[in-house]
């Protein structure tokens, strides 16, 4: 027996760092996704094939052992033999489009695809329960996790989320697209994070303001995704930026992807931790391949993504 299942990525839109501190971010899925297919095998053992490499192991190791980024597969696959009393083992296979480690959402979608498709080859879960079994297994590469990228992963299309109140969809019908460019240069989150909380301890007041002005400026976002306003949205992203700036955690070649989209589209900026990763820049039919052409003209990695409604995909 064969389970299939299939979850997109995800853009932070705003609030990324700040939504720490309690403000809302606002996340929207992607249309590049992750599949991930699941089978029973007769050996007892636990198969993970991907293109990043393959992990085969004997079930009920310690977690903490496995030292993979396939181990939130591991995970999922022992969970299930273990809460199934199973005594047979699972091969599972991952094919991806999303680019791995730049901010795209690349973990929380193969936990939102390996969670259904493991969990289905038993029992028909229901996208709740395939939520809460893929941030466990998120919990086991990023620990503090909050849930919202498997949410929006899970759900697609755009939603807000902060710490107090979890995450809401928000109705809108924006046909936006976003370019996404890549500056290769690899970044620690954890690190990055760790410099922004450097910033507000040494600049309470600063951080403070910071953070009120972000919280106004996702009140201002909601009601222009409400209203379909693209242009108004690019100014919005240019501000945003500048709070990023204000963070340190921009440099020189982000700086300039930066500047290449706030020429060529209606706003650019970093989204995801910063230090590294992509940028986007908000675009339409008018300017799309104007700003592609712009990246590609000073030899940045980029592509084109649009807003994915579908969410997790079930194939039986």
């Amino acid at each position: 027996m064969k389970s299939k299942a299939s979850a997109p990525g995800k853009v932070i839109l705003f609030g990324e760092h700040f939504v720490v501190y309690g403000v809302k971010v606002i996340l929207c899925a992607i249309n590049k996704r992750i599949t991930v297919t699941a089978e029973k095998i007769e050996e007892h053992k636990i198969s993970i094939k991907s293109n990043i490499g393959d992990l085969i192991l004997e079930p009920n190791k310690p977690i903490s052992e496995i030292n993979s980024p396939l181990k939130p597969f591991y995970y999922l696959a022992n969970k299930m033999l273990q809460t199934q009393n199973q005594i047979t083992g699972i091969e599972t296979t991952v094919e991806s489009d999303i680019p791995l480690g730049v901010g795209l959402g690349s973990s929380s979608a193969c936990c939102v695809a390996g969670a259904a498709a493991i969990s289905r080859l038993f029992t028909e879960t229901s996208k709740e329960e395939i939520l809460e079994l893929a941030i466990a297994a998120e919990k086991t590469i990023f620990q503090n996790t909050s849930g919202a990228d498997c949410t929006v992963c899970t759900y697609g299309g755009i939603m807000e989320y902060n710490k107090k109140n979890g995450f809401t969809k928000i109705e809108s019908e924006s046909n936006f697209h976003l370019v996404i460019a890549n500056s290769n240069i690899k970044h620690s989150t954890e690190s990055v994070v760790a410099g922004v909380k450097q910033f507000k301890e040494e600049n309470e007041v600063e951080f403070s303001k910071l953070c009120n002005d972000e919280s106004k400026l996702v009140e201002d976002v909601l009601k222009l995704l409400k209203d379909n306003n693209t242009k108004e949205l690019g100014q919005k992203i240019i501000q945003n930026q500048e709070y990023l700036e204000r963070i340190g955690v921009s440099n020189e070649k982000l700086r300039d992807m930066i500047m290449i989209g706030q020429k060529s589209s209606f706003g650019a900026k970093i989204t995801g931790a910063g230090g590294g990763g992509c940028i986007f820049a908000l675009t339409d039919e008018t300017n799309l391949e104007h700003s592609i052409n712009q990246f590609k003209e000073k030899n940045y990695d980029c592509f084109s993504v649009k807003i994915d409604f579908k969410g997790l995909i079930l194939f039986n």
